[in-house]
């Protein structure tokens, strides 16, 4: 199975009392995803050298990272995504290739790649072909998510982890804190524009966009000891 996305994706940085207005707001004017609350995983791929995130922290005007992502703690028989996420000028594109826990626990990404005959499977091969990379950190969070009927996605994120060794899928608590417990990660996806009451709850409690990466922001920490 193939996956298609491109939207616009903002990002704020919310305290507690922001957190509580905004979801306020969501409650009253959204549904819940149907998967509700999850946790996610992923497992980041870079070069020895960190070429990956270094070039993606200078905020260029094209960028693109690639990781494997599951959803809670997979069996053999949970799918895993193997995706491709590029950013051009603020529009985010991402396309992924879908396969079994099961068949990643007896080879690598690069012999699924080269077995998928698809459009996605041969940019997955070329890049990977093109870029020397392998897995290198670990990142994971708890995310509740939202969706409405013109179009908006927001996503709340808390617990977020990360590591750069055990680079594995069974234990998404284990790691560093990437942003602090009392904070939340919110983030605004949407192909259309940002409807009125979200712009309202925004300008109420003073939440301004920032730009922030997860990965990025745990290599600064973590690695470079920023």
């Amino acid at each position: 199975m193939e996956s298609i996305f491109e939207r616009h994706e903002l990002k704020f940085m919310l305290n507690g009392e922001q957190y509580e207005a905004v979801k306020e707001a969501v409650d009253a004017n959204m549904d819940k995803d149907p998967n509700g609350e999850y946790i996610v995983q992923n497992l980041y791929y870079d070069t020895d050298n960190w070429d990956v995130i270094r070039h993606s922290i200078e905020r260029p005007v094209f960028k693109e990272k690639l990781r494997l992502r599951c959803y809670g703690v997979p069996e053999n028989d949970s799918d895993l995504f193997l995706e491709i996420k590029k950013k051009h000028k603020g529009v985010v594109y991402k396309r992924r290739i879908q396969f079994p826990m099961e068949t990643f626990s007896n080879t690598n990404v690069r012999d699924i790649v080269k077995d998928n005959p698809s459009q996605i499977g041969r940019e997955l091969n070329f890049y990977l072909d093109s870029h020397p990379v392998r897995a290198r950190v670990f990142v994971s969070y708890h995310r509740a998510a939202f969706v409405g009927a013109d179009g908006l996605r927001v996503t709340f994120d808390t617990n977020s982890r990360f590591r750069k060794d055990a680079l594995y899928l069974n234990d998404p608590e284990l790691g560093e804190e990437i942003f602090p417990q009392d904070m939340v990660l919110m983030e605004l996806k949407t192909s259309k524009s940002i409807p009125l009451w979200m712009v309202n709850v925004l300008s109420d409690k003073k939440i301004c966009p920032t730009s922030f990466s997860k990965y990025g922001t745990g290599y600064k920490k973590y690695i470079l000891g920023a």
